[in-house]
């Protein structure tokens, strides 16, 4: 091989490190679920999948298995859109429609429950895999009875609570809110809705305001969120990976302390940043200086142009080794030959 061959070898397979780079860096796919007032998936786990205590969460395990629960933060629909209320039919809201979680939706007055008053609330979301996109909050209507399916119906027409990118602390998106005035046991449905994406979450928290009228005493536990402790231990045997996608927990979908994907992994939901939030209509939220170029995966703008270069360096440096390869056999060939 001549000294000008070995060069270009090299200077291209120099380029292959970066190659790789672009074509593992891959931003993570949000998960989370409310754990203030703690949704019934969150409360089942943290009661522990394999013997939970509460008589609603063992009948939820029996109805749909362990595994549901160890994907507590994974309740989601991966192209809602914005259109949840088409796409979700009624009395199936708590599983957002999937047969995997459909022990969430059981008919009855002793989930795990959290109690709660009217007026001014702070509200905690456990972010997983934060990403920018916004909260609603809807509650149940006046009458709503829990020992019947969840419908769309049974929600007041408009969410109490509408939130844009909320500020992250400690791995939790917190927001405050204003909620409405009910009595006795209700039900508070949350809807996450990336904007990076068209994927979504949502939660089933049981509150009780006041006097629980709707269960027999100590039917109705008070539920607790998962520990820091309980997300990293129960990260290993999630079987959804850091992409989103069921299969395994090479990566876990559970961290104790959640982290942007990358360096450009930004979000207004910072730590410092103030949230948009209404009682009223929906207010997005302008973006910040740190998002002007923020792709809509929430990578850097010049993630794609990097992935693309790489990928070709990558393929260019396998043809000049094969080539190079091949030309040094032949001529190695020859001599033999002779």
């Amino acid at each position: 091989m001549t000294a000008r061959r070995k060069a270009a070898g090299v200077v291209v397979l120099g380029f292959v490190p970066l190659a790789v780079v672009g074509l593992t860096s891959v931003p993570a796919v949000a998960h989370g679920s409310m754990t203030d007032p703690v949704s019934r998936v969150a409360a089942c786990y943290a009661e522990g999948p394999e013997q939970p205590q509460s008589a609603a969460c063992k009948a939820a395990v029996a109805a749909g298995g362990t595994q549901p629960f160890y994907d507590w933060n994974e309740v989601n629909l991966p192209d809602a859109a914005g259109n949840s209320r088409q796409v979700i039919p009624d009395g199936k809201l708590c599983s957002a429609g999937r047969d995997k979680y459909k022990g969430l939706d059981l008919a009855r007055a002793d989930w795990p429950s959290t109690k709660l008053n009217a007026g001014n609330r702070t509200f905690r979301y456990k972010a997983t895999a934060p990403h920018r996109g916004s909260f609603e909050l809807y509650i149940t209507k006046d009458g709503y009875d829990p020992a019947e399916p969840l419908k769309w119906s049974d929600l007041e027409d408009t969410p109490f609570l509408k939130v844009t990118d909320p500020k992250l602390v400690n791995g939790d998106y917190v927001f405050d809110g204003i909620v409405p005035n009910k009595s006795g046991r209700h039900l508070i449905y949350s809807i996450w809705q990336r904007s990076d994406s068209p994927e979504a979450f949502y939660t089933c928290s049981d509150v009780v305001f006041g006097q629980d009228n709707g269960a027999p005493a100590g039917a109705a536990p008070t539920a607790s969120a998962p520990t820091n402790e309980q997300v990293a231990d129960g990260a290993d045997k999630s079987s959804v990976d850091h992409t989103g996608h069921e299969g395994g927990a090479t990566h876990p979908a559970a961290p104790a302390a959640a982290e942007p994907a990358d360096e450009g992994d930004e979000y207004a939901g910072e730590e410092g940043n103030d949230p948009v939030v209404t009682n009223a209509d929906a207010v997005v939220a302008q973006p910040t200086a740190s998002q002007d170029n923020l792709a809509e995966t929430g990578s850097d703008s010049n993630t794609p142009i990097y992935t693309i270069g790489g990928a070709a360096a990558l393929a260019l440096g396998a043809a000049i080794m094969f080539g190079t390869t091949r030309r040094k056999a032949v001529s190695t060939g020859g001599r033999h030959s002779r």
